[in-house]
């Protein structure tokens, strides 16, 4: 991402609610169904003499909105999407989250399983088609706007996620699906240690990467998880950088749920679990205001627990 130097002013972000049905305390995020529930939209009023469809209504909102507020507000919709089931994934279900943490999240796998860098297992491709499908559709009979601009955790499983979601839509042509790398969450865990640049250029030769990515992962260390500040802050950086570099209104990310946890705190929407292969759409306020960020308090990251006998 860009490096704007020591700023003169700062953002502060927040959750435009009311427009989406997780942003409600009563929508249960264990059993929400992004695709029986229009991404979440909720109805919008309309006049009985037009027949647009709830996302043409929203997206004039969103248009008068950017355009009738203060110099120093925006407005951009974000899709938040998690990739789909990664082997890293059945592999914590199998050895159970305690045993994952302190032992085999720190191996590259095990006699039947390679998690390093997961990969997607035949559930996660199929999590991801129906994700294609169901934009798809939305684009086609809802007539939804279509995202303006795309970013994807450098990941293996958030790369293979986003191809398969987005490749072969019927964009528009001012709208073509033109990938950027973003970075996520790191440390321990070596299913969040990426692959090689080149590795990355051969497999996913469509994907923009940024002139700062490293041929090999050096924010993955073997000893230390980031912190949850840390990732918040960092998540912020990137924000900063869309809001301030990307005139797009309409933006897709596709990350881990650590990331999207982050992303959500920042925010300031309400906790939101993403399963796997899941999609969160927020409108997002910022404000431009005066002078530095406040300074925030980032907790060091912390290494693997111990492993607890019997």
């Amino acid at each position: 991402m860009s490096d704007q130097g020591e700023p003169t002013y700062h953002r502060q972000y927040s959750t435009v609610l009311g427009y989406f049905l997780q942003d409600d305390e009563d929508t249960d995020p264990w059993t929400f169904d992004y695709t029986s529930n229009d991404f979440g939209l909720k109805p919008l009023p309309t006049s009985p003499s037009t027949d647009e469809t709830p996302w043409q209504i929203f997206e004039k909102r969103v248009h008068h909105l950017n355009q009738n507020s203060d110099p120093n507000i925006q407005y951009k919709v974000l899709f938040m999407g998690r990739h789909g089931q990664g082997v890293h994934n059945v592999a914590e279900k199998l050895y159970g989250t305690p045993m994952w943490n302190c032992k085999y999240s720190l191996h590259d796998g095990d006699a039947t399983m390679q998690w390093a860098d997961a990969h997607l297992t035949p559930l996660g491709i199929q999590q991801a088609q129906t994700a294609h499908a169901f934009w798809a559709a939305q684009l086609a009979r809802e007539k939804m706007p279509a995202p303006q601009s795309y970013y994807a955790s450098p990941l293996d499983r958030c790369l293979a996620t986003a191809n398969i979601t987005f490749a072969g839509l019927a964009l528009p042509a001012d709208r073509p699906y033109e990938p950027t790398l973003l970075r996520e969450t790191h440390g321990l865990h070596t299913c969040d240690r990426r692959s090689s640049r080149s590795y990355i250029r051969t497999r996913y030769p469509n994907f923009r990467i940024e002139a700062s990515l490293s041929e090999e992962d050096e924010l993955w260390t073997a000893e230390l998880r980031e912190s949850d500040s840390a990732l918040d802050v960092r998540l912020q950086r990137l924000l900063d950088d869309v809001f301030e570099n990307d005139g797009a209104t309409w933006i897709s990310f596709t990350s881990h749920s650590g990331a999207i946890a982050g992303l959500l705190r920042v925010l300031g929407h309400r906790p939101f679990v993403l399963l796997t292969g899941s999609v969160i759409p927020v409108l997002v306020r910022a404000k431009r205001v005066q002078g530095a960020r406040p300074w925030v308090d980032v907790e060091p990251g912390w290494g693997a627990p111990e492993c607890e006998e019997g």
